[in-house]
């Protein structure tokens, strides 16, 4: 069976003290209510990542960051490489989120570097794809997606493809309160499997674990993960909220 998974990617909110006390509250809620269907992720700033590796060292709930460098180390200042962020005991980076993509300029060919150094360096990465709203409109939304996954990460190995999982984001549902609905979510993320298989068989694509994320809440998110390609989810803004979060996680 595809491993369910729930990552909350708490974006730029935080600071160091915030972050551990909400961290240290989530573990605790999943330490006496056990998350055994899936595999619960917080990917946080930069700043909490050391810090969660003793919080959170009893395993319930793992960490991961949400961007790398696209170099491995050198004159890059202000940049923090895959393997500064293993070191922490992270397990996760996310990479193509639809926020640097747009807001930092994050190429294919940038995210592809990305992706292979962070496998490289052992961490496993939720690669985000996904259309805008005037794609989704004019009807591009497959091709665009297409181009994300071929240009961003078809170069690697099936063994370097095993550290991959796909978060589909429609970007017009990200902090906009609209909502790809289960039918919509479904349709691409079986897509998106066509494409690996295409690429690397269909028994390979049948074990890779293809998240949505786009204004998931308590309220959809077991009809969303109630498809047979949805795997699970990338939590934004209900991330940042205990009830929410765990209720999202609980869906699964």
């Amino acid at each position: 069976m595809r491993k369910k998974i729930i990552a909350g990617n708490w974006k730029m909110n935080m600071d160091l003290s915030e972050g551990l006390d909400f961290a240290e509250s989530i573990n605790n809620y999943f330490r006496e209510k056990p998350s055994d269907r899936a595999e619960v992720i917080l990917c946080t700033p930069f700043i909490h990542l050391a810090g969660l590796s003793g919080l959170l060292k009893d395993g319930k709930i793992v960490f991961g960051a949400q961007n790398c460098a696209a170099e491995s180390s050198g004159a890059y200042t202000g940049e923090v490489s895959a393997s500064m962020i293993k070191s922490t005991g992270a397990q996760y980076v996310i990479t193509g989120h639809s926020e640097r993509r747009t807001y930092y300029h994050e190429n294919d060919k940038i995210l592809n570097k990305k992706a292979a150094l962070a496998v490289k360096c052992g961490l496993k990465v939720i690669f985000c794809c996904g259309e805008v709203l005037q794609e989704r409109e004019e009807g591009t939304h497959f091709s665009v997606v297409r181009r994300q996954l071929e240009a961003g990460l078809f170069s690697l190995s099936e063994e370097e493809f095993k550290q991959i999982i796909i978060a589909y984001e429609p970007v017009w549902a990200i902090g906009t309160g609209l909502t790809a609905t289960p039918d919509q979510a479904q349709e691409m993320h079986k897509y998106i499997r066509d494409l690996i298989s295409e690429k690397y068989g269909k028994n390979f694509a049948d074990q890779v674990s293809i998240l949505y994320g786009g204004s998931c809440k308590p309220s959809n998110a077991a009809e969303i993960f109630s498809r047979a390609d949805v795997d699970g989810g990338l939590i934004g803004g209900a991330s940042l909220k205990k009830e929410d979060f765990c209720a999202i996680v609980e869906a699964v």
